[in-house]
C-alpha cells in the first residue's frame, strides 16, 4: 500500500545496489519521502557508479557516492575513517529517519556493511548525525545456507506487492544489469524488514551485543 506521509530520509549504504536490494521496495512504496542516499564505495567504478545514479532517478531520490576501499581482500577500516566518510557526504541536517546496514551484515559476511552500521550508530550516539529514528536492515542467510531472508520477528516487516517487487527487480536486472541467475537477482527480497530504534542508547546496546543473529 502506498503511504503518503512526508518524511526526510537518509539512507547510508556501502555499495551501489544495496539501496535497491534491501530497501528499494519501501522507497518505491513511499513516493512522498524525500530520500538522500549516501553510497560510501565505488565512486570511481566506471561501471557501477553511473548505474547507481540511474537507480536514484527511478527511486526519485537524491544521492552522492564516496570511495572507501572496497577491494576483494576486504581489509578492515578504522572506525574514524568510516565515520569521517559519512560526515563528509551526508548533509548536515535533521532527518526524520536514517536507514543503514545491520550490525552483523545482511549476509555472511561483508565487513563494509558491518563497519558502516557501527559507524552510523556511533555517530548518532555522539550527536554528530541527527534523526528521530534509525532502521537497520534485518536480513540473515543462515550462515550461507540460503539467500538472505527478511527477519519477521521483532522487526518492521513489509511484504511487497507484486507491482512494487517487479519495479525493484527491474532495477537490479535492467538498470544494474545483473543476470537473472545472478546472486543479486536471486536474492532480491519479496519482503523487506528493519530493526527500529528511537533511542541512540538502545542502538548502541544492540551494537555492543553484535546485533541480533538468527
Amino acid at each position: 500500500m502506498t503511504r503518503l506521509t512526508t518524511k526526510t530520509v537518509a539512507l547510508i549504504i556501502a555499495h551501489p545496489d544495496d539501496e535497491t536490494l534491501w530497501v528499494g521496495g519501501t522507497i518505491l512504496s513511499h513516493p512522498s519521502w524525500k530520500c538522500f542516499i549516501v553510497c560510501l564505495c565505488r565512486k570511481s567504478d566506471t561501471d557501477r557508479a553511473p548505474k547507481f545514479y540511474k537507480a536514484l532517478k527511478i527511486l526519485k531520490s537524491e544521492g552522492i557516492m564516496g570511495d572507501l576501499d572496497d577491494g576483494p581482500d576486504q581489509n578492515p577500516l578504522e572506525d574514524k575513517e568510516v565515520e569521517s566518510a559519512i560526515l563528509k557526504l551526508l548533509p548536515t541536517r535533521y532527518f526524520d529517519l536514517i536507514i543503514s546496514h545491520n550490525v552483523s551484515g545482511e549476509y555472511t559476511r561483508h565487513i563494509r556493511h558491518e563497519e558502516i552500521s557501527k559507524a552510523v550508530i556511533q555517530l548518532w550516539n555522539a550527536n554528530k548525525i541527527f534523526t528521530n529514528e534509525l532502521w537497520a536492515f534485518a536480513y540473515e542467510d543462515g550462515n550461507k545456507k540460503y539467500y538472505p531472508r527478511p527477519v519477521e520477528q521483532d522487526t518492521i516487516f513489509r511484504k511487497l506487492t507484486k507491482r512494487i517487487w517487479m519495479r525493484k527487480y527491474s532495477i537490479i536486472t535492467e538498470t544494474y544489469g545483473y543476470k537473472e541467475n545472478s546472486w543479486e537477482a536471486e536474492t532480491t527480497p519479496h519482503a523487506e524488514a528493519f530493526w527500529q530504534f528511537t533511542d541512540p542508547y538502545d542502538a548502541k546496546k544492540w551494537l555492543n551485543k553484535g546485533g541480533i543473529l538468527v
